[in-house]
């Protein structure tokens, strides 16, 4: 079958946000022998002209839609993503008789809610990998939809099947051909890459485990080698390894860096760091690996704020994580979020404090903590009686902690004053 997948994102945010969920779809369905045509709309300009001349010079008989952000998760200035989304379903509906498929991260999280409020025809809930490559030989076969996990039909629970989170060794990575660089943008370009899923810290605000579960599940270091040789090869050198803990396990990061020092690769790339499991062999590794920034995402410098969190490291293990990168060269781009409960002006202060201690490249604020469902923070929530029962969460819902709204703002606005390196 023709089938026209399109990553529907135009939000850079902090940076130019590659599809790779939908790159890695493309990837598997051409496997199973479909003719696939990738449309980015990222940078793309009129992109409704573009996707008329997809469908007019391909006719597709699927159309995959991803779906990467639902919002811009700032409480202080509020970003609706889905409107431009919805349209683009209507207009593929409007051109073409093909089913429409909705899919990626942001659709995993609220499913139902958001295939009605977008029109689609279906979706398909968590790795597409499999499921959508199952769903189009379904269809071309005109076979029975039932069974396929993770499929979401309007007005129908998400199938369940034995499918859904099975090891990654035969999950496809990215295509360096595929990838669209907006017009220029491609010297800020990371391509990002994912090497393992899962999280088992289970914070408590955070969409993973729904998204990924809470088992590790990594790829072969080899097939790891292979991808980054193939884009290294295609002229690609700057990476993001996306995955949520990039030093956990430990042995397998270690093991990763070790290769890519062997293979003499010469690339450059950045990722996220739990701040616990984080020793000087580690953090040696990945900067012999070719490492130049990280994200060290500790959140708070309160230990009551981590404690209410569900956060397993304490401030010492954050503090120590930093010096070993700095004394290695490796850049540090900070978080902290103010606003969980137990938050007070003391608490606040703590996690300034704590933030100037440890001298930092980035630091990044933000106030209110994005609710999403099926978390402890949503359940706080509803018993707090910050969002109805009845809630999806579909539109943007965040928790900050009562007593904050008057000060908080003027307090980090003038504290960042007098710290270039801070950004909101």
């Amino acid at each position: 079958m023709r089938v026209l997948l399109i990553s529907a994102n135009t939000e850079t945010m902090n940076m130019v946000p590659l599809p790779l969920g939908l790159n890695c779809v493309a990837v598997a369905t051409g496997n199973a022998g479909h003719e696939v045509r990738l449309l980015d709309l990222m940078g793309g300009g009129d992109n409704d002209s573009l996707i008329r001349a997809a469908i007019d010079t391909f006719r597709p008989e699927v159309i995959g839609i991803s779906v990467r952000n639902v919002d811009n998760q700032s409480m202080a200035d509020t970003k609706f993503l889905l409107e431009p989304v919805r349209e683009t379903v209507a207009l593929c509906r409007s051109l073409s008789y093909a089913p429409t498929v909705v899919g990626g991260a942001a659709f995993s999280i609220f499913p139902a809610a958001m295939l009605d409020y977008l029109g689609a025809d279906m979706g398909i809930c968590g790795e597409g990998e499999l499921a959508f490559t199952e769903l189009v030989d379904a269809l071309q076969r005109g076979g029975e939809l039932s069974g396929i996990a993770g499929l979401c039909l309007p007005g129908k629970p998400v199938q369940m099947g034995s499918a859904a989170r099975g090891g990654l060794e035969g999950l496809p990575f990215p295509d360096p051909s595929l990838w669209s660089v907006p017009a220029g943008r491609a010297d800020e370009l990371w391509i990002p890459l994912q090497t393992r899923r899962g999280c088992p810290m289970r914070c408590s605000y955070c969409s993973t485990p729904a998204l990924e579960g809470t088992a590790i599940r990594m790829h072969p270091v080899e097939t790891v080698l292979e991808a980054l040789s193939r884009h290294v090869a295609a002229g690609f050198n700057n990476f993001y390894f996306v995955d949520n803990t990039f030093n956990f396990p430990p042995d397998y990061a270690k093991r990763l860096c070790d290769a890519i020092v062997s293979a003499q690769l010469g690339i450059r790339w950045r990722c996220i760091l739990y701040p616990g499991f984080v020793d000087e062999e580690m953090v040696s590794k990945m900067a012999r690996a070719g490492c130049v920034e990280v994200s060290l995402g500790f959140e708070s410098g309160s230990s009551l704020i981590l404690k209410n969190l569900n956060k397993k490291y304490d401030l010492d293990r954050v503090r120590d994580a930093s010096e070993l990168l700095r004394r290695h060269g490796i850049a540090r781009m900070g978080f902290l979020m103010f606003g969980a409960p137990g938050e007070t002006r003391e608490t606040v202060q703590e996690s300034l404090d704590f933030a100037d201690s440890l001298q930092l490249d980035m630091l990044k604020l933000s106030t209110g903590i994005r609710i999403y469902p099926d978390t402890p923070l949503a359940e706080t929530a509803r018993r707090e009686g910050v969002i109805a029962g009845d809630d999806d969460l579909l539109l943007p819902r965040f928790y900050q902690a009562p007593g904050l709204d008057e000060w908080l703002g003027p307090l980090l606005a003038d504290w960042m004053k007098t710290r270039p390196y801070c950004i909101s």
